[in-house]
This record gives C-alpha cells, structure tokens and sequence, in this order.
C-alpha cells in the first residue's frame, strides 16, 4: 500500500481525489445552510459541482489507465482506533471506482442539467438541488472508499438522500408513504450488510478490502456462506431485487429526475457494485453464487411480467430497473469474466435508462403531468426530439444491434448457458425469455405513448417539445445510447478483469449448451418476435379503462402480489406484534411500576394521618406501645410465648 501511495503522489493523481466526494458536499451544505438567499442562483451552483466533479472524474481516470499499478490508495485520517480494530477514513481509486463515477458524474450532471428546467416553477428548486448533491456525495464516497465501513457510510447517506427526494412533495401523502417504504425497506437490507460487516470483523480483524479478499480463504466454508448471503441482503435492498424489489417502484412518486438518477445510474447500481467489489467473496462459494444468479433471473423474469402490466410509463420504467438489474445480478453470480459484463450492462443502461426518465419526464411536460400510457398516443408529430432520443432508448433496452443493450445484455445471456450442468437452460432459458418480455413491454410502451391514435383528455389541447435544457440531456443520453455497449464492449471487460481483479482470467474457450452464434440468432429472433407482437397488440391504441383480465394479467397488476405477501407475512405480523409489545410494556412494565408508586404512595398517605399534631394523642400512642411491651413480656415469662 504504501509504494502504491507514493507512486500516485508523484503523478499527482491521489492528492485530490478526495474532491470527488467534497465538491458536492460543499455544494450541498452551501445550499442548506444559505436557505432562500441561494434560491435564484442554487441551481446553478448545484449544476456546476457535478460537471466540476466529472471533469475530475475524466482527468483522472486517463491518469489511472496511464499507470502502471493501475491502483491508487490513500488513507485521509484515522477514523476508529480501538484496541486492534482500526479503520482508516480512506479513499480507493482503481478502475472499478473509475468507470463508476464517470457514470455518476457523468450522467448525472445531465440529469442535473435537466432538473433546471425541469423544476424551473418549484419553489423548492434550491433545496432539491442540496439534496441532489448531497446523494451524489453519498454515492461517490460508496464506490471510493477502500474499506466495507467507508462503503456503508457512503450506503447509509445513499438512503437518506433517497429518502429526502422520493418524499420531496411531502405534502402529498403518496409521496410521503413512498419514501418511508424505500427507507424502512431498504433498512432490513442495511441491517444484513451492517452484520456482515461486523462478521467481517469478529473472524477476520479487519474491514479493508484486500485484508478481507486475503483472508477469505482462511474462512470456513459455512462463514462464507453466511457472509455472502447478508452482503446480498444488502445488494437486494439498495438494488431492489427479489424479495426487497416492493420500494422501487413506488419512487416514482418523487421528481422526474429523481426517478432518472436513483434507477438509472446511480444508488440500484450499489448492489451490483457491492458483489462486484466483493467477487472473492462470492467466487469462494459455489452455493452462494447459485444463489445470486437465483436471485437475478428470478426479479429480470418478475419486473419484465409486472412491467407489461403497467400503465403509468414511469412505473413500466421501474419495473424494466427492477428486471434490468437482474441480469447485472445473474451476471455477477455468473462468476469469472461475467462480472465484467454485468459492469458493463450496468455502464449502457445508465445511458438509455435515463434518457427514457427523462424523455418520460418531457412527456409529461408536454402532456400537463398526464403519466397514463392508455390516454397518449400520436405524440410522435408533437414532440420529434423526445420520440427519437425515446426511441434510441427503446431500441437499446430491447437489444437491437448495434445499439448498445445488444452489446451488454446478449454476452449475459450467452454466458449464462456455459454453465456445465442443467441449470444452463434453467438461467439461461429465463434470461432470453426476459429478452422476448422485455421487447414486448417496452416496444407496448413506445407505441401506446408515441403512435396510433390521439387518446388524450380534454384538458390538454396542444402537446408540446421540452425546451432546450430538456432537450439537449436528452439527444446526449441519445447518443451513449447507440454507441455506448460497443465502444464499452471492446474495451472494458478485459481492462476490468486484467485490472480490478473482476473474476480473474478465463481459461481456454467456453463451451456451453448451444453456440453464440445460435444465442445470438435467438436472441434477436425473440426479441423480434416480442416486439411485433406489441406492435401488432397496440398499433391501434387501447382501452382506456381497465378491462377484464386472465387470471396472470390480473396478477401482475397487483404486482403478483407480492405486496400483499409482505403485508400478511411481515407488515400485519409486525404491527400486531408492536401492539402487543405496547400493550406488555403500558400494562406490564409500566404497570408494575406505576402500581409500585401507586402502593407506596397510598400507604405514605394513610401513615402521614397517624401524624395529627395533638400531645394527647401521641402520648396515648406512647401508652398503647408501652403496655403492648410489657404485656408481651408478662407473656415471654409465664411461657405463653415460646
């Protein structure tokens, strides 16, 4: 460590980084702590901190890929010394942390840019950009600190940034509700990462991650387990995967940008940035990695079935997070070179997934805040710019080459059918099954929103394009949409593996169940296969009511009810519970001690009555105590009394 300190010192590189997380959270304290004298220019402020932070960002990944250690390490301060336990507030610059904040910097300077206009007629404007920065701080310190208690610092102010903004109309009960729910869903996982986390600790001395990664081998087989599984726990909670996936959609209820910035580049990304820092962990046990491709197939089949469902066109978006995510998890339980590729999935969504928020965001600025797919229609002749940057989005999600989903999500499912055994059709069959969904929903989403005919309520007259500061994020995310899975293909997952250690190499040619070239032609035949069925279904508009379902569709509207799973397994257990402990402690505990209080109080007031202030009386009490004595003595002595 410390040669890797000096070497970057003497390139200049280390001694700053630590601006990438200071920078917005200067910016941030700035515009809480100036209030309303910063409302007509914090904006702006909010906006130049993030293009500052990317700027440096760019610097110093091409100083990074000019080194030879490819790997900067710094420790700030001591920040626990206790006994032997000792953690240094430190910083971690290496190409996993580097393709990470170009793509928090990057594009969420956009989203940033984006929100000016956007919140233009809020009058909050000022204090949603503090909160903007401040998540942006929390996210960066995430993926740069160099040890799991810097990481969870980062966590922890992820979830609180995320709180504030999905909840940032507060006095809408909707959005209020939903941000407790990201909060309080998204703690149960905090608590299996804070317990790994002391795990981490108690059996190996340490929370630095090349301690731990050198240690792992030392553990006992049922410890990595244990391990493993709580960091996922974690993962499922920030990433919204199966069984903590509930939250994500819900977020919608907050800003546009919000929804651009929280499922697009940056805090569903740390659960797949947590497994991917963390792949000696999971490449240490099998039965661990089983169970994070379990995990990943399982939420890519379930967001793409509930997405068809939907027709709030930012809650088909959530839901296409929900499932895009899973293949970055089946593609990090995947092991070896896939953790490169799941990286790289999760670099190209970045890009059109926040080009599709923020063209749904343009919609609804065009549309008076209308969010109901079954009432648009024709807008395609009413908004140009946001039906192709939209549509450059739509062709990326669902895979059509040479955009860049092809590139990033078809090495995935090729990969998943290497597997040696059954389980290669088992992953590998859902991972293409979720590639004919999710061209289905979404091409469902792109013709209903854009073409057939005009469905719209009367209240709105003339639809309309975005201005310019709308628009211009929109045509760049636009353009990483087409390009950004090739040049991101050809280059980033050997840098990644040959230098971040992302699985190690592979050895000799992969052989799997069918040929790539076969998953290829597949891939696109389902994709394809999906998509015209949509195109067929919805050319001509649909309903614009609910209509009777089947007994499936009925069951994705309700999120296949895994909402009321929770709420008889979990939510009305646990207030039941909560009473019932109320009650314990109201009647019991409390009982108790009030009775206590309640008992010596009264027999303090009854003896105080014996105390009347009379000379006769108190003589008379003499004279009975007295007599008493001597008649007990009397008694002791003639043997009545043994």
């Amino acid at each position: 460590m410390e040669e890797t300190v000096r070497y970057a010192e003497a390139t200049g590189l280390l001694g700053s980084v630590w601006l990438l997380v200071a920078i917005p959270l200067v910016s941030a304290a700035i515009l809480l702590l100036l209030g309303r004298r910063a409302d007509r220019w914090g904006h702006w402020l909010g906006v130049a901190s993030i293009g500052a932070a990317f700027v440096l960002g760019l610097t110093y990944f091409f100083q990074l890929r000019g080194l030879e250690n490819k790997s900067v390490e710094r420790s700030l301060w001591d920040f626990i010394a206790v006994g032997d336990f000792k953690v240094d507030f430190g910083l971690l610059f290496d190409p996993l942390a580097a393709v990470f904040v170009l793509l928090i910097t990057g594009v969420g300077f956009l989203i940033h840019l984006y929100a000016v206009e956007y919140m233009s007629h809020d009058p909050g404007r000022r204090r949603f950009f503090a909160y903007f920065n401040l998540f942006v701080a929390a996210m960066l310190l995430l993926v740069l600190g160099n040890n799991y208690v810097m990481l969870y610092f980062g966590w922890e102010g992820v979830g609180l940034a995320s709180y504030l903004l999905i909840s940032f109309w507060y006095e809408r009960p909707t959005a209020a509700t939903a941000g407790k729910k990201a909060f309080l869903m998204n703690r149960v996982g905090d608590a299996g990462l804070a317990i790994g986390i002391f795990i981490m600790f108690a059996t190996l001395g340490t929370t630095q991650y090349d301690e731990v990664f050198n240690g792992v081998g030392g553990l006992a087989g049922g410890t990595v387990l244990v391990l493993g599984l709580l960091l996922l726990l974690g993962a499922t909670g920030k990433s919204g995967q199966f069984p903590l996936q509930a939250w994500l959609p819900d977020a919608m209820e907050g800003p546009t940008p919000v929804s651009a910035l929280i499922h697009a580049a940056t805090m569903v990304t740390a659960g797949v940035y947590l497994i991917a820092r963390s792949n000696p962990i999971f490449s240490a046990n099998e039965t661990l990695q089983l169970v994070v491709v379990s995990v990943g197939a399982l939420t890519l089949l379930l967001g793409c079935i509930i997405g068809a469902a939907k027709d709030d066109i930012k809650r088909v978006l959530a839901w296409s997070t929900v499932s895009q995510i899973g293949y970055m998890f089946l593609g990090v339980g995947l092991g070896g070179g896939a953790y490169a590729l799941a990286i790289v999935h999760l670099l190209a969504h970045g890009f059109f997934k926040a080009n599709m928020f923020l063209g749904a965001g343009s919609v609804m600025h065009g549309m008076k805040d209308q969010v109901d797919i079954r009432r648009f229609g024709g807008l395609s002749k009413y908004m140009k710019i946001t039906w192709i940057t939209f549509a450059t989005g739509w062709l990326a999600i669902i895979g059509i080459p040479p955009l860049s989903g092809y590139f990033s999500k078809e090495p995935i499912i090729a990969k998943a059918f290497e597997r040696d055994d059954w389980t290669a059709w088992l992953f590998g069959g859902a991972a293409m099954l979720g590639a004919g969904l999710t061209a289905f929903y979404m091409t469902r989403l792109f013709v209903l929103t854009f073409h057939g005919p005009k469905r719209w309520t009367d209240d709105i007259e003339h639809p309309h394009e975005s201005p310019k500061l709308m628009t211009i994020p929109l045509i760049l995310l636009a353009v990483g949409s087409v390009a950004a899975g090739w040049l991101l293909s050809t280059s980033v997952p050997d840098w990644l593996t040959a230098t971040a250690g992302l699985g190690g190499a592979e050895e000799g040619e992969a052989h799997g169940v069918l040929s790539h070239t076969v998953i290829t032609i597949l891939s696109i035949l389902v994709t394809l296969i999906g998509a015209g069925l949509a195109w067929f279904l919805f050319r001509n508009g649909t309903a614009t009511e609910p209509q009777p379902a089947g007994v499936l569709v009925t069951a994705a509207r309700k999120n296949l009810y895994t909402d009321s799973f929770n709420e008889a397994v979990f939510e009305k257990p646990g207030i039941f519970l909560t009473r019932a402990l109320v009650y314990l402690d109201s009647r019991g505990v409390d009982g108790l001690v009030n009775g206590l209080a309640a008992g010596v109080g009264g027999g303090s007031g009854r003896l105080r009555r014996l105390q009347t202030g009379f000379v006769r009386s108190y003589a008379m009490s003499i004279l009975t105590g007295a007599l008493l004595v001597v008649a007990a003595f009397l008694a002791v002595q003639a043997g009545w009394l043994a």
